[in-house]
């Protein structure tokens, strides 16, 4: 009775028997057990998340979120770049972010839409924390306060770098604008989502990061279709991400025309 009350629990069941066995039990399409990855396979993917936490975790995004993932920034990559990360957040709808510290603590949070470079807080109610390594668990918002976003970069007044939850110095989950550092700060719990200490330590050291968007991209705007002519490398960041995170050699990376902006 339990088992089938938990409506996680009772899907995590059907996708089980009918994975496994072949067996459709309610004559509907099987549900699959993992979310479709853009451009590649999961099995040929080296990232943060393995199969069982990526199953925890993909049900936990709200229903609207159900467009295929797509690596938008990793460290392994495109190096230990916060300008390159915040591209990655940054105009390509609702995201995943993925922290692993140099302790081995795996964990980040959920972005209902796409950050903004502004120092205010921004999103909503559907995002969240999680954590992954060493206990699978998930932080949704307490209602408290609205604190769950904050992006900020180049700023003389405000803290620079990106935040979910708490406040100003005491966020939930922080990493800072010079990368490589960050903190979980949560005594006992953090306000706006309720989560403990994320990370081994408060104060954390980087060693890896991913960005995954999750959800349907954002419509261009008007004017921003035919603006010059770009790489498809550029057009579509994505797209080499999946490439060169399976290996494959990106052949016309240095056959870029200049652009006619770069006088400067």
């Amino acid at each position: 009775d339990w088992i089938f009350r938990v409506p996680q629990v009772s899907l995590y069941l059907e996708m089980l028997v009918s994975e496994g066995l072949d067996v459709s039990l309610s004559g509907r399409p099987a549900p699959t057990l993992l979310p479709p990855c853009r451009d590649t396979p999961w099995k040929d993917l080296r990232c943060l998340l393995d199969l069982p936490s990526l199953m925890f975790l993909a049900p936990q995004l709200p229903d609207s979120y159900s467009a295929p993932w797509r690596l938008v920034f990793s460290t392994q990559l495109h190096g230990e770049s916060f300008s390159r990360m915040v591209t990655g957040l940054t105009k390509c709808g609702p995201t995943l972010l993925l922290i692993r510290d140099t302790k081995g603590h795996i964990f980040g949070g959920f972005a209902s839409h796409a950050w903004e470079l502004r120092p205010k807080f921004q999103g909503d109610s559907r995002c969240f924390l999680f954590t992954v390594f060493p206990r699978l668990r998930v932080y949704t918002a307490t209602g408290y306060n609205e604190h769950f976003m904050y992006l900020n970069q180049n700023q003389q007044t405000m803290p620079n770098g990106l935040g979910m939850g708490g406040q100003h110095g005491y966020f939930g989950l922080w990493l800072d604008s010079d990368f490589g550092r960050g903190h979980s700060r949560a005594r006992p719990r953090c306000t706006t989502y309720g989560s403990p200490q994320l990370s081994e330590e408060e104060d954390f050291s980087l060693d890896s990061v991913e960005v995954w968007a999750v959800g349907k991209p954002p419509e261009p705007q008007e004017g921003e279709e035919g603006q010059g002519k770009k790489s498809i490398l550029d057009m579509d960041l994505e797209v080499q991400a999946m490439m060169e995170m399976t290996g494959k050699t990106l052949h016309s990376q240095g056959l870029r025309e200049p652009e006619e902006d770069q006088e400067q």
